[in-house]
């Protein structure tokens, strides 16, 4: 008999639209879930994040709005009880997972959690370094959060919702900051947790690294739940032939890092880097860590070398960060493109956001508040954001991160076309195939050393 067994996650007929919307972000949705490790699959904006923030009552005691049917976690009714009791059974990883640290430490961050449930001191102790063991970062357990990488954040913010040991662990685009490496090593340690007992329910693209794992897969679209479709193909991106790029051997740098060391508090993160480009694009390639962003910051002019000289074109040079949350502070989408271009004429402004809005498939949301938007579609946002105009140099940090595939292909049609008006483009990736869409040279970071890649050059 069955019938004691709870049930992790069960829908019946559960829409729910945001306060001031008359779209619905959920549509009278049916799921009944039942432990394992499942995926969660959809476009960019199709419910995912919202479908995961009903899991942990986010839904709708934090976001308010207008909700219809029933939906019970673990057996208790997520409509009628206070989000701090379902804290105790569901952990959730955001997607911006930098905002979820709490301390200035990484071992102390861990621990966070555990503080406030009043868990005693040594099996405190015990569970931090079990859960920085499980997510690969005991190494790091004395370093300071804000000298992390965008992976090391994502982990550590892992390990500290694994500490809480949770009855359901729920994640929201997990795999987005890691590389290859990285993202296989979540998944093992995923599936690690659920085979000791603990449900996990996760959103995501990067399906290649979950499916293998996987003991389900939900796809969402628009709201609603598909059925029927084959999902384990995956969309690949637009590998058609590109045009050589401008660059000449013999062609002055646009943007030049000589013998330059830089990182945090006076520790070098990056030694003796000699690097130089002009109307290319040059990717970055290299492991969680290895002083990607910090090399991107200190071009960007956001971090003073420790030694060396930097060089940067007269024009605008846009930086976009991991985090894209960080750069969208106006009341609208198309405010945030307007005040890029604040300094151009009328016409020329609106012609040029125009374009973008369409590029990135944003027409839509224009007239919405940033922060509102979808992980994907705030990425976007962001993305068109710093682009719009065509800076002399762009610097992104992993570009496609949240981007579902037409996302990508929008991406890369906006990477060609900077390259070819004669634009430098210097990005940080551990997307594959996105360098070898769009990169005319590749360069990797190891331990802090750059070295390009020979295989990779481009004509």
């Amino acid at each position: 008999m069955e019938s004691w067994r709870v049930k992790t996650l069960q829908l019946e007929s559960f829409s729910y639209a945001y306060p001031g919307s008359q779209h619905a972000a959920l549509d009278r949705v049916d799921l009944d879930l039942d432990g394992g490790l499942v995926a969660l699959a959809g476009d960019s904006g199709s419910g995912k994040s919202t479908l995961l923030r009903v899991c942990n009552g986010l839904v709708p005691h934090f976001h308010g709005g207008t909700v219809r049917g029933s939906a019970r976690v673990l057996g208790m009714d997520v409509l009628h009880l206070q989000t701090r009791r379902l804290a105790r059974d569901v952990a959730l990883l955001f997607q911006d997972s930098e905002a979820q640290s709490v301390y200035a430490t990484v071992e102390r961050d861990v621990a966070f959690g555990l503080e406030n449930l009043g868990v005693p001191r040594n099996e405190m102790h015990l569970r931090v370094q079990d859960a920085l063991a499980h997510t690969g970062i005991t190494a790091l357990r004395g370093r300071a959060v804000s000298t992390l990488s965008g992976g090391e954040r994502q982990r550590l913010a892992l390990a500290g919702l694994l500490a809480m040991q949770p009855r359901l662990l729920v994640l929201d685009e997990p795999l987005a900051q890691l590389d290859q490496g990285g993202a296989a090593s979540l998944m093992k340690t995923l599936a690690s947790v659920n085979r000791r007992g603990t449900a996990v329910l996760l959103a995501e693209h990067r399906l290649e690294h979950v499916l293998p794992v996987a003991t389900g897969l939900i796809t969402i679209s628009e709201g609603r739940l598909a059925n029927g479709a084959d999902h384990r193909s995956r969309e690949t991106l637009d590998h058609e032939p590109r045009a050589t790029s401008k660059r000449l051997q013999d062609a002055p740098a646009e943007w030049e890092l000589r013998r330059v060391s830089a990182g945090f508090g006076g520790t070098p993160v990056v030694h003796d880097v000699n690097l130089a480009g002009g109307p290319e694009v040059v990717a970055l390639s290299g492991p969680n860590g290895s002083g990607k962003t910090t090399l991107l910051r200190t071009l960007a002019g956001l971090l003073p070398p420790l030694a060396g000289t930097v060089r940067r074109p007269a024009g605008r040079v846009a930086y976009l960060p991991q985090n894209p949350t960080a750069l969208l502070h106006r009341p609208t989408v198309r405010a945030e493109l307007e005040w890029t271009l604040r300094r151009d004429t009328p016409a020329r402004r609106a012609r040029a956001v125009d374009a973008m809005l369409d590029l990135f498939a944003l027409c839509d949301v224009a007239g919405r508040y940033p922060r509102d938007l979808s992980g994907g579609q705030r990425q976007r946002a962001a993305l068109a954001a710093v682009l719009v105009g065509a800076p002399a140099l762009a610097l992104l940090d992993e570009p496609t991160r949240g981007m579902d595939a037409p996302a990508r292909r929008s991406l890369i049609a906006a990477i060609r076309g900077l390259r070819d008006a004669g634009s430098a483009v210097l990005l940080a990736t551990h997307d594959r195939e996105l360098a070898q869409a769009v990169a005319d040279r590749v360069i990797t970071i190891d331990r802090g050393v750059a070295r390009e890649q020979p295989a990779m050059v481009r004509a």
